[in-house]
């Protein structure tokens, strides 16, 4: 594992977004809107967001989790960092948890919609790369089951 740092460098914008996972191994996207100001619009991403000034990526996941989707994933945990080289230029703080409720019931506040998906689906999805290299590094460490 990776050390992460405590709270982010002033002058180098950071964000965080959770890999979240049912029992059946399938991960919770979401499909953001498709408008001209937001990062990635059309996509399918992960829940998150930019941290706010003098907020460490992991308070910032608690706090994009809950206002996105009112989704509270007790058992964060941090897991690498990867650069959206191609879009924010945010350092992104990987975390992941599971979670095994209903997607649909969700207040979702932003985006189009939340869906799981098998990770035998995802290549057919437009997904941002840096989320894509992200969610690979993310599979390629679980156990085989």
């Amino acid at each position: 594992m990776e050390t992460l740092p405590e709270t982010p460098a002033a002058a180098e914008p950071r964000g965080a977004v959770a890999i979240i996972a049912n029992h059946r191994g399938e991960l919770l996207l979401h499909l953001r809107d498709d408008l001209e100001h937001v990062a990635w619009p059309g996509h399918w991403s992960l829940l998150g967001g930019g941290c706010d000034p003098g907020e460490s990526p992991a308070e910032a996941i608690v706090r994009e989790l809950d206002e996105e989707a009112g989704l509270d994933a007790g058992d964060l945990r941090p897991l690498f960092e990867i650069q959206d080289r191609h879009g924010s230029g945010q350092l992104i703080t990987f975390f992941a948890a599971h979670w095994d409720g209903d997607e649909t019931a969700l207040p979702l506040a932003e985006g189009v919609k939340l869906q799981f998906f098998a990770p035998e689906h995802l290549p057919v999805l437009t997904i941002p790369p840096f989320i894509r290299d992200g969610i690979h590094r993310f599979l390629a460490a679980q156990p085989d089951t």
